[in-house]
């Protein structure tokens, strides 16, 4: 039972079940408590899960030298107990999606597909695998929208939009501190085959990137002065991060990055959250 908690991570998968949800709020706030919402929520929960298994799954030769106290490796759970748990999980996925609607079937099998192409070819492409990653990251919030009938909400897309940039920075930046790890999978990352400055200087300009695109809202006239005002500090967070990158591309100081500008999209979702209720 604890390897198969630990094949799932549970954190990971509530916090894209939660983002569903904060898709629902902000195209619509009066359907937070609703049966869309849960279904969207468990929909999250489930493919997220799904994903983290064949991650293990696919990864079980290196984590054999870099993780070996990890479910499979250490042999807590066996290859085939975790394709059957990996399917039970997307089996439960895509039918809480069809409960919702058709769209959201579609949307959720989107999802799906992108995770396992990630796990199975994307990883290694480097950039391609990164703009995947943050593709998944984007793609909660739009199906959250989608649940309630709202997908064009323009808060919604603008938060879609902001979060893929931002997690896009985010992961080129963490492929400075996996280089030694991704030299043993042979990963093709903008820090592998360009150098560490050459990845600051990408994530740094996705950080920024999302800055702008962060305040679109408010040039747009969609929110109000409540979201202008949060907004700041996510900003600032992403301000810092990039100029803390830039100064010096090392491993442990993209690893502090990576670990702020976390923090920081997990403000900016508050932003958005609040911004979209009180507009």
């Amino acid at each position: 039972m604890r390897g198969t908690i630990d094949l799932i991570r549970p954190i990971n998968s509530i916090m894209v079940g939660f983002a569903v949800m904060v898709g629902i709020s902000v195209a619509s706030p009066s359907s937070v408590l609703s049966m869309p919402s849960l279904l969207g929520f468990l929909t999250g929960f489930f493919i997220s899960s799904f994903s983290m298994v064949m991650n293990d799954y696919y990864d079980v030769e290196v984590d054999k030298v870099n993780r070996p106290d990890r479910p499979l490796p250490s042999g807590r759970v066996s290859p085939n107990s975790a394709i059957i748990l990996a399917s039970v999980l997307l089996i439960f996925g895509i039918a809480s999606s069809i409960l919702i609607s058709f769209n959201n079937f579609i949307i959720a099998s989107a999802f799906t597909f992108l995770a396992w192409l990630y796990n199975f070819w994307g990883k290694s492409k480097g950039l391609v695998g990164n703009l995947m990653v943050a593709a998944s990251v984007a793609i909660p919030f739009i199906y959250g929208g989608m649940a309630v009938g709202c997908a064009d909400n323009l808060l919604l897309l603008w938060l879609a939009l902001t979060s893929f940039l931002a997690a896009t920075g985010r992961e080129v930046v963490k492929t400075i501190c996996d280089m030694e790890g991704d030299k043993f999978r042979k990963v093709m990352s903008i820090a592998r085959v360009y150098g560490p400055r050459s990845a600051s200087i990408f994530g740094a300009v996705m950080f920024m990137v999302a800055i702008v695109s962060s305040w679109l809202p408010i040039i747009t006239g969609i929110v109000g002065v409540v979201y202008a005002i949060m907004i700041i500090i996510p900003d600032a967070i992403f301000v810092y991060a990039s100029i803390k990158v830039l100064r010096s591309p090392s491993e442990s100081n993209a690893l502090h990055v990576k670990n702020v500008s976390l923090f920081g999209m997990l403000i900016g979702l508050i932003a958005f959250l609040i911004g979209g209720i009180s507009s």
